[in-house]
């Protein structure tokens, strides 16, 4: 039995009311799915993805969290087996005390396993070691007519699957190839960059001699500062790189939650005003250069992650996430999409820039080589969606593409044009499920 519920993504846009389902072991869960009724079944995690990619309204929607037991670890050949209902948070606790960590981890440690497969997140490390599919070396997926198939990255819905936002199926467990490491810290460099064209050049110079890239980008400034930065790099430290206060314990990892956001923020918060005070702060107060600052792993890569409920700061109307990639080339894009943003004055204090490696196999997976910018906009302004319908005309004419674990606005019609393998991804998922069991919000607004 389960409950009814509202359920939205971290940027609380878009509600809508499912039957939510703990869910249970292996043989419960495929009698759900072989009973659905005509609205569907979806698996969901943690509710990280921004938009209404882990929702399914009027339908069955399978809570996972409770499956997230570690199932086995080879600490000499760095992999483990998890249920996918584990989130990377957990993963980190158990694997950095044996010198493992995890392969790919996005802003956030409270990802489930099964979501990290599904969107096919990307870190700060994708122009190196590419996206968490890549480092998956098996899943076990259950179908729509109930049965459990272990798929390899040798088979097409293996590919369909990672990147497929859940459509193809549950998955239940999977099998990654992990990251050996000395330390739960990371040397960081960091650089004030003037304007983008300073931050472009250093990062297109410099950033395959580090592991990880990020860069925070002002989207308020103007004129010669457009795309003024902070530039942060680095890599997995050595126990031997460590202070000797920290070296006994090196792989301790701890991470501290700061405060909690209150559960209610005015709307109008962040506005142009505020946003750009906190900018100038936060440009200042970053060092010119500084080389070699020894960083934990939770505050190098997760600093939202010590403010619990952070996205309460937005206000009861929410915001959405905007991420999109371009091709390397199409420089001019990010260009104008910066200065379409500092010119409406709409406030994105998170505002990140990386750079993509080689794409992966999966269908639907979003990293392509390029340039990613993210950006956190509030909703309320009476011209953001003008304002986002010209940005996206700039990136899919460049031949640029949006995440779909980011989406809560895209019309279907863009989807093909972004991802030219979408017929083929339909074909296997077709193939896999014909009744079309496994479904959400978002592959009703997408036609997938």
């Amino acid at each position: 039995m389960g409950s009814r519920r509202a359920l939205t993504g971290w940027g609380k846009t878009s509600p809508s009311v499912a039957t939510v389902v703990s869910a249970g072991e292996d043989e419960t869960m495929s009698q759900q799915v072989v009973g659905a009724t005509g609205r569907g079944v979806l698996a969901r995690g943690l509710g990280r993805s921004y938009g209404d990619a882990a929702q399914n309204a009027g339908g069955v929607v399978l809570d996972l969290t409770s499956r997230d037991r570690v199932l086995r670890i080879d600490v000499e050949d760095a992999v483990v087996e998890v249920e996918a209902g584990a989130s990377l948070d957990r993963l980190m606790r158990v694997l950095l005390p044996l010198g493992l960590f995890v392969p790919v981890t996005p802003g956030t440690r409270y990802v489930t396993v099964g979501g990290a497969i599904a969107a096919d997140i990307h870190g700060k490390n994708h122009h190196v070691d590419g996206s968490f599919g890549q480092h998956v070396t098996s899943i076990d997926l259950l179908l729509a007519d109930g049965s459990i198939r272990r798929l390899t990255p040798h088979e097409p819905l293996f590919w369909a699957t990672v990147g497929g936002m859940g459509l193809t199926g549950v998955i239940l467990r999977a099998t990654l190839r992990l990251t050996p490491v000395e330390s739960a810290y990371c040397v960081v460099d960091t650089e004030r960059c003037d304007d983008l064209d300073d931050l472009l050049a250093r990062m297109t110079e410099g950033d395959d001699g580090y592991t990880y890239s990020v860069a925070w980008i002002d989207c308020l400034a103007r004129g010669s500062s457009l795309g003024r930065s902070v530039l942060t790099r680095g890599w997995s430290a050595r126990r031997d790189q460590l202070p000797s206060r920290l070296q006994p314990r090196a792989t301790e990892f701890r991470p501290r939650q700061l405060a909690v956001a209150p559960p209610v923020f005015p709307s109008g918060l962040l506005n142009r005003s505020t946003v750009t005070a906190f900018n100038e702060v936060w440009f200042r107060k970053a060092p010119r250069v500084r080389r070699g600052e020894v960083q934990g792993i939770a505050s190098f890569f997760h600093p939202l992650d010590g403010v619990g409920e952070w996205n309460r700061v937005y206000g009861p109307r929410g915001f959405l996430q905007y991420q999109f990639v371009v091709p390397f080339g199409a420089e001019d894009t990010l260009r104008r999409t910066l200065e379409l943003l500092s010119a409406s004055g709409l406030a994105s204090f998170l505002a990140v820039l990386k750079r993509f490696g080689a794409a992966g196999d999966g269908h639907l997976s979003f990293p392509t080589p390029g340039w990613t910018l993210a950006l956190d906009l509030p909703l309320g302004a009476a011209d953001l969606g003008g304002l986002l319908d010209r940005l996206d005309a700039e990136v899919l004419a460049a031949g640029g593409r949006f995440y779909l674990a980011k989406d809560s606005r895209l019309p279907a019609s863009a989807v093909a044009q972004m991802y030219p393998r979408l017929d083929e991804w339909r074909a296997v998922r077709a193939e896999a499920d014909p009744r079309g069991v496994f479904t959400s919000d978002l592959a009703r607004r997408l036609d997938l």
